[in-house]
């Protein structure tokens, strides 16, 4: 890591006062700039350019631990879709978190830093035939069976003599969050339905199978989800199917996994229940249903990924242009956009943003960010507070941008995407460089 200038003597307003929207380590400076980890931003925009995200390390590995303790029974599992660099994959080991991974280039990423190949879970939708075989051949946990048509596929690659463990992902008919925003409620074409029977069926053809060996179901109720009742509601599910599955195969079934989709805080004021308001619900509802149904405690599975890494994240951008519509409307255009963030186009994503580097000498005023590409919904945010003497060449920091921005990047009309740098202890270092015109010209083999 290399060193950065001394911080000056940080200021306590209510703008930081909030972890779950900045990370827990940053404090405004009198000149108004703003540090994270004892890294002043602005020097890192000025080291490794913009548009940059900055990720606090020991934010990362404190949340990672925050979900150890709430469930120290359960296997927690890191959700590797938020994003993953080997970096993380280093830090989410030695936090002792599982991966769940979703393509067969992340496995090999958690492979090639000796990451536990049977603390990594495999899920998707529609996992190609290379997806199952990487899997198979790095000999990972646990497999989640997501289609009828993806049994017979996984067994016969299995080439024994062990069979592989596989979990069957159910549709609990729970949806909650942000789901309906991104896939329309709780009709989604994700798992198999425990209503049409078909969730059932998939367990014979499993068992059926002797390569394969079922350990459990999983069940996904969502994304950004700021209240523990869905997984109330999602274990009461769950351990009905459990019991279901005993009374018409004789089995009981040792494993439920609960997915994901813990929210975090975008604005302040968000709702963000801890890892422990979580952890208690949970338990309790396992605890009472099982013994309902008169069955043993199943091993619980949890996979937080946005908020292990979400509010760890920081996106610096350059303002390049600054406008005035006819009714006054005053919008900010910066040097990144929906090439690097595309979760305010693809689904109403809100975030708070801060002008940094200086202090403002004028009144606050609403503006609307926009970016850089030619898109009538290229807008990161909007009605955001920013002094009306915001002027190119400022610089603007937009907190809990941790997750789902470089994994979703684009690098729309050849931008290229962005770098990652980590803080921590008042030091900085590159975790993923920023992509160029020849990493472009490098695919682009066409004569």
């Amino acid at each position: 890591m290399t060193a950065v200038p001394a911080v000056p003597v940080p200021v306590s307003i209510p703008a930081l006062a909030a972890p779950p929207v900045w990370p827990a380590s940053a404090v405004l400076a009198p000149d108004g700039d703003v540090a994270v980890a004892g890294v002043p931003l602005m020097e890192l925009a000025e080291r490794y350019g913009t548009p940059v995200y900055v990720l606090d390390e020991d934010e990362v590995r404190a949340r990672a631990r925050a979900w150890r303790r709430a469930l120290p029974d359960a296997d927690v599992v890191y959700a590797a879709k938020a994003f993953l660099c080997r970096a993380v994959v280093d830090w989410i080991a030695d936090e002792g978190l599982g991966l769940g991974v979703c393509s067969a280039a992340e496995l090999e990423l958690a492979a090639s830093r000796g990451f536990p190949a049977d603390r990594v879970v495999l899920h998707g939708d529609a996992k190609s035939p290379q997806d199952l075989a990487t899997a198979l051949r790095l000999g990972v946990g646990r497999v989640v069976i997501e289609s009828q048509c993806e049994i017979a596929r996984l067994a016969s690659r299995v080439p024994g003599p062990e069979a592989q463990q596989v979990m069957v992902r159910i549709s609990p008919g729970v949806a909650a969050g942000e789901r309906s925003a991104v896939g329309g409620g709780a009709e989604l074409p994700f798992g198999l339905s425990v209503a049409t029977g078909d969730a059932e069926d998939a367990v014979a053809r499993i068992m059926g199978q002797p390569r394969l060996q079922l350990v459990g179901v999983q069940i996904s109720l969502g994304t950004q989800i700021a209240t523990p009742e869905p997984y109330v509601r999602g274990v009461r599910r769950a351990v009905a199917f459990l019991a279901r599955v005993r009374d018409r195969f004789g089995v009981t079934l040792p494993e439920v996994d609960l997915g994901g989709g813990f929210a975090v805080a975008y604005l302040p004021g968000d709702p963000a229940p801890s890892p422990a308001a979580y952890g208690r619900r949970v338990q309790d509802a396992l605890v009472r249903c099982c013994a309902e149904f008169d069955l043993p405690l199943p091993r619980l599975t949890v996979e937080p990924g946005r908020s292990v890494v979400g509010p760890a994240g920081v996106a610096l951008y350059r303002v390049l242009a600054v406008r005035r519509s006819a009714t006054g409307r005053a919008f900010v255009a910066v040097d990144g956009g929906v090439g690097d963030n595309p979760r305010p186009a693809l689904y109403g994503a809100r975030y708070s943003v801060r002008m940094i580097g200086r202090a403002p000498a004028a009144p606050m005023r609403a503006t609307t960010v926009v970016g850089r590409h030619c898109e009538a919904g290229d807008v990161l945010a909007e009605g955001v507070e920013l002094p009306e003497d915001v002027r190119p060449g400022d610089v603007l920091a937009v907190p809990a941008s941790g997750a789902y921005h470089v994994s979703m990047a684009s690098g729309y009309d050849m931008t290229g995407r962005p770098p990652v740098v980590a803080v921590a202890g008042a030091r900085s270092r590159l975790l993923v460089r920023r992509e160029g015109f020849d990493d472009h010209r490098a695919r682009d083999v066409g004569l």
